[in-house]
């Protein structure tokens, strides 16, 4: 097959992110879009975007874009694409959609247009009149936005934040991607202590051990386009061989999480065991108020519990005060802290070096860094 189109999602504020980690794998022709990042590549590409992007939620192959203002228009140019390319007789191909500033607002009758469009396309090509669908999953989507339909299918299966080693999580975690976009943002060094004062079920302190050993964040899950017949099980195989060579665990990791809810540092304790990473991260029962983090610059990266999550703005206040006051007791450590709160700025006692807005679910949060002196990115210069 020639150059396939494909699509990364993600969510709003990681996209240069999630396009350097691209490139990065060796794909250079990729273009930023709200949400997402375009690049090509060919059928090993899906295999390793999948296993190895760490801030994407999926991986999409693009069927197609057109301009659709009517039924009619979304039907033919929906019928045109070369469907029976990837979905065979046996497939089941269910259609999912949205649309956004579109005249064809109405999601389930654009995915049941989209259907009956795919159906008429596949009859064409296997000459038949019933298809059993009783195959490989083929998720379908139409995505309009300001009337311009996008075709896509969906490679990854459940989104890739389900990293495949945590089986239970605390009652408000942050998801892997997020955790994993944060560590990357910090620019933090496998050779440098790392700690999260709140660290719940683990989520941060898992994800940097990954980025510090090099791990590819899918190697321990299955993805949708594994069951795909026009993807060999043999580029599976050789990027999941070629995950496993990059691993560098050799390196030595001084990663420590710590929280006051012991059944978060169960919970944190069991994904650590089932990531393979049991032995190499240390978790603690700790109020952040008698946190004493060893070494030299090392980096706080941290999701403090904020109102939505404790219900109680004394408690908040005091969380963040206590925060202010370990980062105080620690001049040669960066921080990097993730919340909505905007008096940040104020228990650290300082403005931010720099903020940026990210979200986490829904909630706008900003991503609070504070660059020690002589840190990760050497003396701070006066301006």
């Amino acid at each position: 097959m020639s150059e396939i189109q494909l699509i990364a999602t993600c969510p709003m504020g990681l996209e240069a992110i999630l396009a350097r980690e691209i490139r990065d794998l060796g794909y250079e022709n990729t273009t930023v879009e709200n949400g997402r990042v375009n690049f090509t590549g060919d059928e090993l590409a899906i295999c390793r975007a999948n296993l190895w992007l760490r801030t994407a939620d999926r991986v999409l192959v693009k069927m197609g874009q057109f301009e659709a203002r009517t039924f009619d228009e979304l039907f033919e140019g929906t019928k045109a694409l070369p469907w029976a390319d990837w979905i065979p007789e046996d497939a089941e191909f269910p259609a999912q959609g949205r649309s956004h500033k579109s005249q064809l607002s109405s999601v389930p009758a654009c995915q049941g247009i989209v259907k009956k469009a795919v159906v008429e396309s596949l009859k064409q090509h296997y000459h038949t009149e019933w298809f059993p669908e009783t195959g490989a999953r083929f998720v379908m989507e139409v995505s309009l936005l300001n009337d311009i339909a996008t075709l896509t299918l969906d490679t990854t299966g459940p989104s890739l934040h389900k990293r495949g080693y945590r089986k239970i999580a605390t009652e408000a975690p942050l998801k892997e991607t997020m955790a994993a976009a944060i560590v990357l943002l910090s620019r933090w060094r496998v050779e440098r202590p790392l700690y999260d004062p709140f660290c719940g079920s683990g989520t941060i302190p898992i994800e940097a051990a990954m980025i510090g050993w090099n791990i590819a964040p899918g190697q321990r899950r299955s993805f949708a386009a594994e069951a795909w017949p026009i993807i060999p099980a043999s580029l599976w195989d050789q990027a999941r061989d070629e995950a496993y060579d990059l691993v560098k665990d050799d390196v030595p990791l001084e990663i420590i999480g710590s929280d006051i809810d012991k059944n978060a540092i169960d919970i944190a304790l069991a994904a650590a065991k089932s990531a393979g990473l049991a032995r190499e991260l240390r978790f603690q029962v700790l109020p952040v108020a008698k946190a004493k983090p060893q070494g030299d610059y090392g980096c706080i990266i941290t999701n403090p519990p904020y109102g939505e999550r404790l219900g109680d703005l004394k408690e908040v206040d005091k969380v963040l005060r206590d925060l202010g006051l370990l980062a105080l007791h620690l001049p040669t450590w960066s921080s990097f802290i993730l919340n909505p709160n905007k008096q940040v700025e104020h228990f650290m006692s300082r403005p931010a070096d720099k903020k940026r807005k990210l979200y986490n679910g829904r909630i706008e949060c900003h991503l609070f860094q504070y660059f020690a002196p002589g840190g990760l990115y050497g003396p701070r210069r006066e301006s």
